[in-house]
């Protein structure tokens, strides 16, 4: 039996419903596992730079997920006084992928 073009219509709805659930799995997953390692560097006042810039390079991927953004920033806001520029350099970096211009500019 050839497909339709109704059928054909409703496999790709379904894929990306099924592509969608995916990234929506995977954020979660993101969150649960980036949401220690932040609260450790936050709480323990983590100066490693290595781990905090790891960590940071991690979560720029899922910054488009607010749980995601919000570790993010938080984790910014922790390493401005470790690292300004390097902090600045990652916040530059969040606006590159992920900030839209809102007044179409």
């Amino acid at each position: 039996m050839k497909p339709t073009p109704a059928m054909s219509e409703d496999r790709f709805v379904a894929n990306v419903r099924q592509l969608a659930a995916e990234i929506d799995a995977l954020n979660h997953r993101a969150v649960r596992e980036y949401e220690p390692v932040v609260e450790t560097l936050v709480s323990m006042r983590s100066r490693d730079k290595v781990q905090v810039e790891q960590a940071l390079d991690g979560l720029l991927s899922f910054c488009g997920f607010a749980p995601a953004l919000e570790l993010y920033r938080r984790l910014c806001r922790h390493y401005w006084d470790i690292d300004p520029v390097a902090t600045a350099s990652y916040v530059d970096a969040y606006r590159t992928m992920w900030d839209t211009d809102e007044d179409g500019r």
